[in-house]
This record gives C-alpha cells, sequence and structure tokens, in this order.
C-alpha cells in the first residue's frame, strides 16, 4: 500500500506551516533517516526525516506553499513493488509526516493516547531539530468534520468530556478534529461557552477584505501606501497576542529599582571573567534576579488552565524577548535560579544568535513559565508588555536613567530603572505580584544577595 506523508507538528502549538523546500522530486528513492522537507514553522524553518523507505509517487504540496494545515497530506510514497496505479488506491493509514497534538498533554493523556491508537494506524516522524516523536492522526486538508456520532453517541475522549462539562459546553456544537471526527481536548479548550449553544448565536464573519484597496473604509487613498505580505512569524505572533490580550484578564504593577550597586556589581563580575572572554550584561543579572524571585515567590509561578485548575510550576525558566526579523522569539534560560551569571550570559548569547538565525529547536523558545523584555536599550522609560500564554506574568525593563530621589532625607542622584510586571489575575492577584516584585527588588538593589 502506499504511504501518505502528512505536514509535521513540529511544535505543540503548531496548526499550520510553510512547505518551505523539498529535498527530493518526484520517481526519488527514500530511505528512513533521508531529510525530506524543510517545514518553517510561526518561530523556525527544520527538517523532515523520512521514517519509512520508498519511492516518492507524488508531491501533492508544492514548495513556498503557505499556510499547509498540519496532517494534509503533503506527498505520497511508493512501497516497494509498486508504481503509480498505486496511487489511485486508497493508502495506507498514517504516514511518514505525522504530527503529534501537542495539547494532549496533562492529565489523561495516557488515555487520550491510547483511545486515539485505537481508532487510527499511527506511524512516526520526527524533524531533525526536534527527538520528540510525533504521532500519526488522519489527514483532513479541509475544515474538520463534525462530531461524529455512534447512533445517538457523540465520539469524544474522555478528558474532552470532563473539560466540557467544566466549561459547560454542548458537545453537540463542537467539531472534531481527531481521528474519524473525534473530539479531544484541544477542541474544547478552543471553544467558548458563549458560542456554545447555537451556532446561529455566533457573530457574523467579518467581511472580506478588498485587497486591490484594503483601506477604503478607513478613507485612506489607495496611492497612499504600499501593502507587504506579512510573513509566519508576523502573522502567527499577530494571532496570538490578540487572544491574549482580548482574553486574558491582565493588570500593571511598576516599581523604580536604583541600579547603582548593579552596575557597580556587574563591572567587578566582568573584571572577574574578561580573563576568560566572558562579558556579563545587566539583562543576565535580570534574569538571574528573575529566577531567584519565581522561586522566592512560589505562587507567582504559575499557569493558568482551562476548566478551573491552576498549573504550579517547579522549575524557574525564564523566556527572553529577542528581536528577530518579523518580529520577536522569546528563547529560554532553563532554571535561571541555579546557574551562574557567567553561565546566563554565555547561553543568551548562543540562544540569541541562533534566534537571529531560526535555528532555535523548538524546546528552546517554548515552555518557559515568565517571561522578560527589556527596551532599555532603545531609552524606553518603561512600558507593559502582553502575557505570553500559558504564562502568568512578564516583565518589562525600562531604561535606566539618573534621576533625583531622596536619600537619607536628602536630595540625591542615583541610577533609577522602572520596571512593569504585567500579571493574569486568574492565578497572580495584586499581593502576590507586588511580593514578586518586592523579592526582584532587593535582588536587583542588592545583588550580592543572589550569592546567598
Amino acid at each position: 500500500m502506499s504511504i501518505e506523508i502528512l505536514m509535521p507538528a513540529l511544535s505543540p502549538t503548531m496548526e499550520e506551516g510553510t512547505l518551505a523546500k523539498w529535498h527530493v522530486k518526484k520517481g526519488d528513492t527514500v530511505e528512513s533517516g533521508d531529510v525530506i522537507a524543510e517545514i518553517e514553522t510561526d518561530k523556525a524553518t527544520m527538517e523532515v526525516e523520512a521514517v519509512d523507505e520508498g519511492v516518492v509517487g507524488e508531491i501533492r504540496v508544492s514548495e513556498g506553499t503557505e499556510g499547509v494545515k498540519v496532517n494534509a497530506v503533503i506527498a505520497i510514497l511508493l512501497e516497494e513493488g509498486e508504481d503509480e496505479s498505486a496511487l489511485s488506491a486508497p493508502a495506507e493509514g498514517g504516514g511518514s509526516g505525522s504530527a503529534k497534538g501537542g495539547d494532549e498533554g496533562g492529565a489523561g493523556e495516557a488515555s487520550e493516547k491510547a483511545e486515539t491508537k485505537s481508532e487510527a494506524k499511527s506511524q512516526t516522524s520526527s524533524g531533525s531539530a526536534s527527538t520528540r516523536k510525533l504521532e500519526d492522526v488522519p489527514a483532513e486538508s479541509k475544515a474538520p468534520p463534525p462530531p461524529s456520532r455512534d447512533g445517538d453517541r457523540i465520539k469524544a475522549s474522555p478528558l474532552a468530556r470532563r473539560i466540557a462539562a467544566d466549561k459547560g459546553l454542548d458537545l453537540k456544537t463542537i467539531e472534531g478534529s481527531g481521528p474519524y471526527g473525534r473530539i479531544v481536548k484541544r477542541d474544547v479548550e478552543k471553544a467558548q461557552p458563549s458560542a456554545a449553544p447555537s451556532k446561529a448565536a455566533e457573530a457574523p464573519a467579518a467581511a472580506p477584505v478588498d485587497m486591490d484597496d484594503p483601506l477604503k473604509a478607513y478613507g485612506i487613498a489607495r496611492d497612499r501606501y504600499e501593502v507587504e505580505k506579512a510573513d509566519n512569524i508576523t502573522k502567527i505572533s499577530a494571532k496570538r497576542l490578540s487572544e491574549s490580550f482580548r482574553d486574558i484578564p491582565h493588570f500593571p504593577l511598576n516599581v523604580d529599582c536604583r541600579i547603582d550597586a548593579l552596575l557597580d556589581f556587574r563591572k567587578r563580575v566582568n573584571a572577574a571573567a574578561e580573563k576568560d572572554g566572558d562579558k556579563v550584561s545587566v539583562n543576565d543579572i535580570l534574569i538571574k534576579a528573575s529566577g531567584l524571585a519565581l522561586k522566592k515567590v512560589p505562587a507567582a509561578n504559575s499557569s493558568w488552565i482551562e476548566g478551573g485548575h491552576i498549573a504550579r510550576h517547579k522549575h524557574a525558566d525564564v523566556s527572553v524577548a529577542v528581536a528577530i526579523e518579523g518580529g520577536l522569539i522569546t528563547p529560554i534560560v532553563k532554571d535561571a535560579d541555579q546557574k551562574g551569571l557567567v553561565e546566563i550570559s554565555r547561553e543568551m548569547k548562543d540562544l540569541a544568535a541562533r534566534a537571529r538565525e531560526k535555528k532555535l529547536k523548538p524546546e528552546e523558545f517554548q515552555g518557559g513559565t515568565f517571561s522578560l523584555s527589556n527596551l532599555g536599550m532603545f531609552g524606553i522609560d518603561s512600558f507593559a508588555s502582553i502575557i505570553n500564554p500559558p504564562q502568568g506574568m512578564i516583565l518589562s525593563v525600562g531604561a535606566g536613567e539618573e534621576r533625583p530621589v531622596v536619600k537619607d532625607g536628602a536630595l540625591a542622584i542615583a541610577t533609577v530603572m522602572t520596571v512593569t510586571l504585567t500579571c493574569d489575575h486568574r492565578v497572580v492577584d495584586g499581593a502576590t505580584g507586588a511580593k514578586w516584585l518586592q523579592a526582584f527588588k532587593t535582588f536587583v538593589e542588592d545583588p550580592m544577595t543572589m550569592l546567598m
């Protein structure tokens, strides 16, 4: 039987990607482990390896195609002894470009996977940039089918049913994206209670944009601007940040930190580190301070889980915003509280360099528990960032500048830096956020305490 090669899910949040390049063509012989294609996700370009052997019988998605849905059939592989006549026959279930449902983790993951495997034959594939196995689900190049029913019974996993009950959702109104239209965890997590009662109650779809004159409704003449196509990073970032700003009940907390002691501390650290060619930045120290503050106030190191649960993180993994062409990416310094400043400095230089080249592995920019964004180097005094789901907080760091302060009852000059902590009120209330900022400020204003 011929084998379908499916669009793989190369990260837990990937829904679609760009098939950037084929490394094979029709008629080529493919062996297990051969790199067959390059897939561009929202943050990186990764190679995809084959796990099956055979001859490329058909390439269904051409190079440069954008918006290819996960699990869509991108090519057909013919097994030994088959010819092109096999292409008209039903392909073997599964494929070497299979995908993993990245949102099927947590409690109930084992039962979810077991049921999925019992309904669809699964094969696996891996991208060279990731060592995780990718489980197969049947391809759907069109919209997901309606919920599959056996008589009056709707096919849905136990975990999906439990979450739907917690959210007050009617499974009859939810479309399943699992095998054979089965409703799985990701389907009920995306569904909104307000939209569940009736499809007719949904807001009407926005009118399509006339790309010949897209800003006509705003009174802007077409000859006064140019239109360029957004890349994958910009499009995905726009979608996720819009969802975050709209759906998360966020609030900001501001505090001023005097950093003269930190700047002096940095000089002494660099004087000792320069013999090995290392140089610690202010940002490196702030990453360390953030990690230690997360450990000191563990309640702040949390994420909201839909259905009425809270994840309390055991590790202080700090995501650091790095500007790249087309947007931002947040490489992660894992266990930041346990690492030395020189180690953090070396790690950040490597991560930032590979981020700008789009060479990061998914696990290097996904999975942080807290984010830090520093625009001080651009002269920004203060700002508030949008929370990076599922994290509960993000810290925005402004420029350090000389300001008048009161010291020992007298007016003095100090170097002051304003930081703004944006919190998800579902998991971090005002008191918890204030305690975290207090701990962070202590580490910043007296950096020797970070060594205690």
